[in-house]
């Protein structure tokens, strides 16, 4: 008897669950709101970790042929002075912007997998599916079936402004001060990839022009920074409002579970997002295909909550640091010693 999954977004973890399930007999239905998948996104780096869940459903290769792979990194200051620099010694990290990682998630799966333009009101409508997987994102309608209540993520007073720049780059930086950060990386393409983080009121709105914001804002900071003002691509900003998700006590409730944003929700700050998101759907496949619906789904939960939401509070340390104005200098010598020892 084929077992079967009914999946609720068709991002990173939607996509590449669905992938691990299809290829282990599973019947899977995957049911995007969207059109398509989007031709927008920023680069996203792709640790070890990611890799292998990568590899898991076969797509890690492809990954690699397509992004830009990167091993060293710095953090800057203002002028452009070093304040850390910072070696991958767990392995070579791959950048791929969203779009490509995407394709490539999709084309492994069979025609008609993917139910685009296809929202799902209430998951009284999957009551045929063996399970439900929620990977819905950061406004998951999903979570509240598991919650049992509404639980909103928080947002933390960081708005964020990412895009891309023609041209290629070998540098991966980011550059902290004044309550901000710039960031720099390779993306494939021909392109850097670049976003920069800011405080803002809660009640602030959308910068009404965008690049003439940035070049007020950042345009006095280091000589890499002004380049990329200079020659952005300014029909790529998109502006997004950087939210963490409060602790669930478990991510699973009956035969519904979730996944990525829909249970996690971070900072951007130590860039583990995605690769989380990608390492929840091979565990959640994995733990399935070894241990049926039940046990398989209190497996996942067991390895993979308290996991993530350490990371989740780490990366909020991670981003009151980085736009932190007080004891700078103890900051500074701090964050050289933990990337020395990492």
């Amino acid at each position: 008897m084929t077992t079967s999954a009914a999946i609720i977004g068709g991002g990173i973890g939607g996509l590449a669950t669905a992938n691990y399930l299809i290829q282990h007999g599973w019947t899977v239905d995957v049911f995007e709101r969207a059109a398509a998948l989007p031709d927008t996104g920023t680069a996203l780096g792709m640790w070890p970790e990611a890799l292998a869940a990568l590899d898991s459903i076969g797509a890690g290769d492809a990954v690699r042929a397509i992004g830009s792979q990167q091993r060293r990194g710095a953090i800057r200051r203002v002028d452009g002075s070093t304040i850390a620099n910072i070696n991958s010694h767990r392995g070579t990290a791959v950048l791929i912007s969203r779009p490509p990682l995407l394709r490539t998630l999709a084309e492994g799966l069979p025609d008609g997998v993917v139910k685009f333009s296809s929202p799902i009101a209430t998951i009284d409508d999957l009551a045929g599916y063996d399970v439900i997987i929620g990977a819905d994102g950061v406004n998951s309608r999903v979570r509240t079936v598991v919650a049992g209540q509404q639980v909103d993520p928080e947002y933390l007073g960081v708005s964020a402004l990412v895009g891309w720049a023609p041209g290629e780059t070998d540098t991966v930086a980011e550059t902290w001060g004044e309550q901000r950060i710039f960031g720099i990386s390779p993306r494939d393409g021909n392109r850097t990839n670049w976003f920069a983080a800011y405080r803002e009121p809660v009640d602030a709105d959308i910068p009404a022009h965008p690049a003439a914001f940035l070049r007020s804002t950042f345009g006095h900071w280091h000589a890499d920074v002004r380049d990329i003002l200079a020659r952005f691509d300014e029909e790529s900003i998109i502006h997004y409002r950087i939210k963490q998700m409060p602790k669930l006590d478990s991510y699973i409730r009956g035969n519904v579970a979730l996944i990525g944003d829909a249970a996690h929700a971070m900072t951007p700050n130590l860039g583990r997002g995605a690769c989380e998101t990608l390492v929840d759907a091979a565990t959640l496949g994995a733990a399935l295909v070894e241990h049926g619906v039940e046990g398989g789904l209190h497996k996942y939960d067991r390895k993979r909550r308290k996991h993530t939401q350490r990371l989740v509070t780490g990366a909020r340390i991670m981003n009151r640091l980085a736009l932190s104005t007080r004891y700078t200098g103890l900051r500074d010598g701090l964050l050289r010693a933990a990337v020395q020892i990492a």
